[in-house]
């Protein structure tokens, strides 16, 4: 049985891809901040809620131990759990709201997997998969028109993208750090999620395709790269 740990899984992107691993076979983690909210949608899919808070190096080392003593390894590891913070302009843009949004989308991926590192060296064929999302492209954010498909939500946010182009690089020297555990970035698109007020041109179920697909390769795919719907996105 796989088991798989995927953080902010409590609705949008990250709950579907819990939905449909769940309905694969994976023994699905279904990590959430909120014990409520957590619970009820585990129960939902058929998945076992973990308490976990990916700003928080408490609540992951609790997680991490848990998942340890019962089961004692994890396959794959999918750093779901993000935030879009405030879209304002540079000139506007604080210190204090990249700190808030490095804090999540960055310094959370990077706890997370190294509170994981032991479990996932344990399993069968160790996956991690992080969502990125296009915006955190040097080549899109260089020339925007070369990617048509981003070009209705192109929003040059210093904030959000540089996070996911941070995250982007972590993936990479990821990828190289430990070659036994495949690492990958994806961008699941513009989805409609409460993310962006539902205002994406994706449906979840479409959005949610390319993270179960590289959470299901077990081992078999290409590692250290940045991949979407229709294949390589530019880094």
């Amino acid at each position: 049985m796989t088991t798989t740990l995927i953080t902010g899984a409590n609705k949008g992107l990250g709950h579907e891809t819990a939905r449909r691993l769940t309905e694969a076979g994976h023994t699905v983690l279904l990590g959430a901040r909120d014990p409520g909210r957590g619970q009820a949608a585990a129960g939902r899919i058929g998945a076992r809620f973990l308490q976990l808070d990916v700003t928080s190096e408490e609540s992951v080392l609790a997680a991490a131990e848990r998942v340890g003593e019962e089961f004692g390894h994890l396959d794959v590891l999918v750093n779901n759990a993000g935030i879009t913070g405030p879209l304002k302009e540079a000139e506007d843009l604080t210190a204090d709201d990249m700190r808030t949004l490095y804090d999540t989308n960055v310094f959370g991926a990077v706890r997370v997997t190294r509170a994981f590192l032991a479990l996932l060296r344990a399993g069968k064929t160790p996956t991690v998969v992080n969502v990125s999302s296009g915006l955190g492209s040097l080549a899109i954010a260089a020339e925007p028109e070369r990617f048509e498909s981003l070009l209705p939500v192109y929003y040059p946010s210093p904030g959000y993208n540089s996070s996911k182009a941070a995250l982007n690089m972590i993936t990479a020297q990821y990828a190289k750090a430990f070659p036994e555990i495949t690492f990958n970035a994806v961008d699941p698109g513009w989805t409609a999620t409460d993310f962006n007020g539902h205002r994406g041109v994706q449906t979840v179920e479409e959005g949610a395709e390319v993270i179960v697909r590289m959470a299901s390769k077990g081992g078999d795919g290409p590692t250290g790269g940045f991949f979407g719907n229709s294949g390589p996105v530019p880094w």
